[in-house]
């Protein structure tokens, strides 16, 4: 028997790779998206990509509240035609109240949401990024450089005392 070898890693990334560029490109050459993205509205959204991932996963998570409020609009709607015009008036009211509850609650998710889709890009695409990336294997010295990067990102400067410590 001959044994098959696995596929590598690096053919896989670069297959999905060419499949997620397919994709963007059909969807950036979509005539409405076209029409949107030459629109004010397209061009702040182009330029603000959190606020645009914030918004798209507040619309996709406050779908179904939406909906269900809707419903209850319209059955209440089918009921104030037989007669019970004050219950439509109130079950509508306080539909509203727990719907803008909802709704502000869902707009807090989606910013963690955001925030954390964003972050977790960022770090996904820094390994990624860094695994497959022509240099080989991390060595010795380079811990100590992702160590001063990371360093500056969370504080905004390096500290080099606190790290002569550690080292020695």
């Amino acid at each position: 028997m001959v044994k098959e070898e696995p596929p590598s890693t690096s053919k896989d990334f670069q297959e999905l790779q060419r499949r997620v560029s397919l994709l963007i490109a059909s969807v950036q050459s979509n005539s409405k998206v076209v029409a949107f993205m030459k629109s004010p509205v397209g061009q702040y959204l182009d330029r603000h990509p959190f606020l645009t991932l914030t918004l798209l996963v507040f619309a996709s998570v406050s779908a179904v509240p939406v909906g269900c409020f809707l419903l209850l609009v319209v059955l209440t709607s089918l009921a104030a035609f037989l007669g019970v015009i004050l219950l439509e008036g109130l079950v509508i009211s306080v539909g509203s109240l727990s719907l803008l509850c909802v709704l502000c609650g869902l707009g807090f998710v989606s910013l963690i949401m955001s925030g954390t889709i964003i972050v977790s890009y960022m770090v996904v695409s820094s390994l990624v990024n860094y695994w497959f990336s022509p240099r080989g294997k991390i060595g010795g010295g380079d811990y100590i450089q992702i160590w001063h990067a990371s360093w500056i990102c969370l504080y905004g400067e390096y500290y080099p005392s606190c790290v002569e410590v550690e080292n020695q």
